[in-house]
C-alpha cells in the first residue's frame, strides 16, 4: 500500500468513521473473520478466553494474509513463498479461513461447511477458484504446522504465600478460581522470536515509595466503596469488561466497509491487528507467571506483611470488581471478579495498546474517529477520536476496577507497543 493511499485512507476514515454506509457488503476477509470470532468464543474457555482466542484468531487471520498475499503479492511472503498469479484471492481468503477453523474445532463441521459453501458458490467457477482454493489450504496447513495450537490443560498454580506472591482467590464454591488458559504463556509466537523477548521490568520493589504510591491510588479509587471514583469511570470500568477480540476486530470490520478496502488490504489489516494481538498476549502471559505477583486485592489485605512502612492493611477491602457490584453497574454477563491469574503485567492493556498500535500502523495515524462497543452494555458506542485514547482508557479502567496496579498497566501498553513494532517492522513494513 503506498503512503498516498493511506493518507487518503486516514483523512477518509476521519471523516466518516463513525456511519456505516448503507448495504455494506462483507467481502471474503470480513466474512470469514466474523465467523473465526463467533466460532472461537463459543468455545469452552481454554480456547474462549481472551488470551487463547487472540492466538485462534491470528491463526485464522495468519492464514488468509498468507493466502492473500501468495496470490497478489504485494508484501513480504508469510506461510507461502511462492507466488501464484493465478490464484484468486477469495478462493484462497476463505479456503484458508475454513481449513483452520474446521481443523481446529471439527465440532462446528456443519456450520463451517454450510458458510464455506456459500463463499464458493458466490465465487465463479473456473481455474481462478480452483487455484485459490489450493493455495488457501496451502497456506492453512502451513500455519497449523506452526503449533501455536498449544491447548493442554495445566492445573491451577498456587503461590509460596510470601509477600508480593499471586495468591488464587477463592470462587462462588469456596474452590480456588484458576487461569483457564495459562498455556498461552508458553505458546509458539507468530512474529516475535520467542515468549520471553519483550520481557518487562518488572513489579515494583515492595519497599518502595513508588509501590505505596500505587497500592495507596487503587485502594482509594478502585475500592467497592470507593469516595473518589466517579459514575463514568465506575462505568468505563465495566464497560471494557468485555471480549477484546469480538470488540476490535469489530472495529476493524466497520473500518472495511467504511472506506471499501479491498480484498488485499483486508487481509493485511487483520493480520497486523491479530498477529500483533496474539503475539502481545503470548508475551504478556509468559511474563505474568515469570513474575508471579499478587493483585491489589492480596496485597491490600495483607499490606502489613510487605515490609514497607508507607502501606497499611484493610483486611476487608474488596475491589470495584467483585459479585456484589450491582448489575445496573456492572451490566449484562458473568459477576465482575479479580481475574485468576498474576497481576502483573495488565493483559487487557497489552491487548489494546497491541491492537490499536497496529490499527495506527496500518492507517498511518493516530487520529481516526471511530466507535467501540461492549457486550456489557448492548447498544452503548463509545466514540473515540484516536487509537491511543483507547487504550489509555483501558489502561485507567484497570486501575478504577480495582484489580491492577498503575505499573503493571504502564509496562502493559509499552509491552504490546513495542511487539506491534516488532510485528509491522520484520513482517509488513515492506508492505507500506
Amino acid at each position: 500500500m503506498k503512503r498516498a493511499r493511506l493518507g487518503r485512507l486516514a483523512a477518509l476514515g476521519a471523516a466518516v468513521a463513525l456511519a456505516v454506509p448503507a448495504g455494506a457488503a462483507a467481502n471474503e476477509v470480513t466474512k470469514w473473520n466474523e465467523i473465526a470470532v463467533n466460532t472461537v468464543n463459543a468455545q469452552a474457555p481454554i480456547t474462549s478466553a481472551p488470551p487463547a482466542g487472540a492466538v485462534f484468531v491470528a491463526m485464522v487471520q495468519g492464514a488468509v494474509y498468507g493466502a492473500v498475499n501468495a496470490a497478489d503479492r504485494h508484501g513480504k511472503p508469510y506461510l507461502v513463498n511462492r507466488s501464484f498469479p493465478m490464484a484468486g484471492k477469495d478462493a484462497a481468503a476463505a479456503t484458508a479461513a475454513f481449513v483452520v477453523l474446521d481443523t481446529l474445532f471439527p465440532g462446528q463441521h456443519a456450520d463451517l461447511q454450510a458458510a464455506y459453501a456459500a463463499s464458493l458458490l458466490a465465487i465463479p467457477d473456473g481455474p481462478l477458484e480452483d487455484n485459490g482454493a489450493k493455495v488457501g489450504r496451502m497456506a492453512a496447513e502451513a500455519m497449523l504446522a506452526e503449533g501455536h495450537d498449544g491447548r493442554t490443560p495445566i492445573g491451577c498454580t498456587f503461590g509460596s504465600g510470601a509477600p508480593g506472591v499471586w495468591q488464587p482467590l477463592a470462587g462462588p464454591t469456596g474452590a480456588p478460581l484458576c487461569d483457564p488458559s495459562p498455556w498461552v504463556g508458553h505458546g509458539v509466537p507468530f512474529v516475535v522470536g520467542s515468549p520471553s523477548q519483550f520481557r518487562t521490568q518488572g513489579p515494583l520493589p515492595l519497599t518502595s515509595a513508588a509501590y505505596a504510591a500505587d497500592v495507596a491510588e487503587v485502594k482509594a479509587i478502585g475500592s467497592l466503596s470507593s469516595a473518589t471514583r466517579t459514575a463514568p469511570q465506575s462505568h468505563a470500568g465495566a464497560f471494557w469488561q468485555t471480549n477484546p477480540a469480538a470488540n476490535y476486530n469489530a472495529i476493524a470490520r466497520r473500518f472495511v466497509d467504511q472506506l471499501s478496502l479491498d480484498l488485499s488490504d483486508s487481509a493485511r489489516l487483520f493480520a497486523m491487528l491479530d498477529l500483533s494481538a496474539a503475539d502481545a498476549l503470548i508475551t504478556t502471559w509468559n511474563d505474568k507467571y515469570h513474575w508471579d505477583f499478587w493483585r491489589p486485592i492480596t496485597a491490600i489485605r495483607h499490606a502489613d506483611a510487605d515490609g514497607n512502612p508507607a502501606t497499611t492493611a484493610d483486611p476487608t477491602w474488596t475491589p470495584m470488581f467483585d459479585p456484589s457490584l450491582s448489575p445496573a453497574v456492572g451490566g449484562a454477563g458473568p459477576a465482575l471478579i479479580t481475574p485468576p491469574y498474576p497481576e502483573h503485567p495488565s493483559g487487557a492493556t497489552a491487548y489494546a495498546s497491541a491492537s490499536m498500535h497496529a490499527l495506527a500502523s496500518f492507517f498511518g495515524t493516530d487520529e481516526m474517529t471511530f466507535f467501540a462497543t461492549s457486550s456489557r452494555f448492548p447498544g452503548e458506542q463509545r466514540v473515540f477520536h484516536r487509537f491511543s485514547d483507547l487504550t489509555n482508557e483501558v489502561l485507567e479502567a484497570r486501575i478504577w476496577s480495582g484489580i491492577h496496579f498503575r505499573n503493571a498497566d504502564v509496562q502493559a501498553a509499552n509491552l504490546g507497543r513495542d511487539v506491534e513494532r516488532y510485528v509491522h517492522t520484520h513482517q509488513f513494513a515492506a508492505a507500506h
